[in-house]
């Protein structure tokens, strides 16, 4: 091993580099078809068509054009009538995932993923592979080179300096941040800019007085718990650029997993919102049952009209993975907590309390004990030509409509950048 390598580390901190996707679902398109897009004003919408739809991300071309995530669609046609409008696929997005992921994986274990499109590394003991910059240096040449992808890396002594730094130099950029560099590079930001302050405690530090991150960082403790409860001391050890959390390299293991739909009018009708359920049940099962998981507790979302929400659960008799027991639970929950004739707009199916099926010991009644071979087998064949022939391969008629729940089966149309499900798939992969 190389000794200027060690002298680049520290003795006994540790090194985090964070790992951000430029414009990542854009990338991605211009990636698979430079001649439609590369350097061109492109966005992605989840829905083209409608003038309403919202701009999902946009490339960076399109930003020098004043196009924003969240703009509708219309209002971005204005600022820039050449905008180039992709239908989103979510399948290709994962793909784009796990072979970034697969490259950072290549130079520690110690990787968590974040999203779909960035990730924190522990390089602490990865010395062999270079000092921090170099593979920071590394890394971000072979996403470039390999998937023809722009990435900005932050090198940093911990997590929320790594992150402050990848977002310092956007596309393509690699900053280090230095607990050193603290009071000159951040001090003079305004609270707001620190990772993990939102607007509204922003808004609570501008009346304490506290504007900036310098005067975050040196404001009373008494004052920030006072008014902020713990959290306040957690702020004022942030705006130093302390962070103690370790990289968790298990994030991906779910803690729930969920689907909403939101529906294209209100619906009143039992058998229509049942149908609903149905399908958020059959894709909540599929995605549990693909991670080898049993759930405990289903948790149902209903939305009214004027943006009402209420959540309801129930903790079941026996961890199940069949969409019966999920269906079922979730008919039982709302037809208890909602009145008949209410008018819904949106629904949502969550999952929680998950166990490991390999280590979970499920507990039978008689009457499930003969049935439940025969329910696992029948779901191993159902889950088997869905995955050889697509999610619509097998259907039952309760399933079949027009309203968005039936196109949660299309992978390509679905999916946000927080949902890791193909990453967590991809390490039980590597296990076996």
């Amino acid at each position: 091993m190389n000794n200027d390598n060690n002298q680049a580390y520290p003795v006994n901190g540790r090194v985090i580099l964070h790992i951000d996707m430029n414009a990542f679902y854009c990338s991605v398109h211009e990636a698979v078809e430079p001649e439609l897009y590369k350097g061109k004003p492109t966005a992605v919408a989840g829905s083209v068509e409608l003038r309403k739809g919202i701009i999902v991300t946009c490339s960076y071309a399109a930003r020098a054009k004043g196009i924003k995530t969240g703009m509708l669609v219309g209002q971005a046609l204005k600022k820039c009538s050449d905008l180039i409008l992709i239908r989103p696929n979510f399948d290709l997005y994962r793909q784009y995932s796990n072979a970034f992921m697969n490259i950072v994986y290549n130079y520690s274990p110690l990787v968590e993923a974040m999203s779909i499109d960035e990730c924190y590394v522990d390089i602490t003991g990865s010395k062999q592979f270079g000092t921090p910059l170099e593979i920071a240096e590394l890394i971000q040449s072979r996403i470039r080179g390999e998937l023809l992808l722009p990435c900005s890396v932050g090198v940093a002594p911990n997590k929320l300096l790594a992150k402050m730094a990848s977002d310092m130099k956007k596309p393509n950029g690699l900053t280090v941040l230095r607990k050193r560099d603290v009071p000159r590079v951040l001090w003079d930001l305004p609270c707001a800019d620190l990772y993990g302050i939102g607007s509204k405690t922003a808004e609570k530090l501008k009346r304490l007085n506290i504007l900036t991150l310098g005067q975050l960082a040196k404001a009373e403790e008494k004052l920030l718990r006072e008014h902020f409860g713990v959290m306040g001391v957690i702020l004022r050890h942030s705006a130093n650029g302390e962070d103690d959390s370790p990289v968790q390299p298990e994030r991906e293991q779910s803690k729930s997993i969920g689907h909403t739909t939101t529906l294209p009018v209100n619906f009143t009708d039992l058998s229509d919102i049942r149908r609903v359920f149905l399908n958020l049940s059959d894709q909540v099962g599929r995605r549990l049952r693909k991670q080898m998981l049993l759930a405990q507790t289903i948790q149902i979302t209903i939305r009214d009209p004027d943006m009402r929400t209420i959540t309801r659960a129930a903790k079941l008799k026996t961890p199940t993975e069949n969409r019966e027991d999920i269906y079922s639970m979730s008919c039982k929950l709302f037809e208890e907590n909602w009145s008949k004739g209410k008018p819904v707009r949106l629904l949502g199916i969550t999952l929680q309390n998950l166990l490991d099926k390999s280590e979970a010991v499920v507990q039978l009644d008689l009457f499930d004990y003969e049935k439940q071979p025969s329910r696992e087998k029948l779901n191993k064949a159902m889950d088997a030509l869905r995955d050889k022939f697509g999610e619509s391969a097998i259907l039952t008629a309760g399933m079949l409509g027009d309203d968005p729940s039936s196109l949660i089966r299309d992978h390509k149309a679905r999916g946000t950048s927080l949902q890791m499900d193909h990453l967590r798939l991809n390490r039980l992969e590597d296990k076996k």
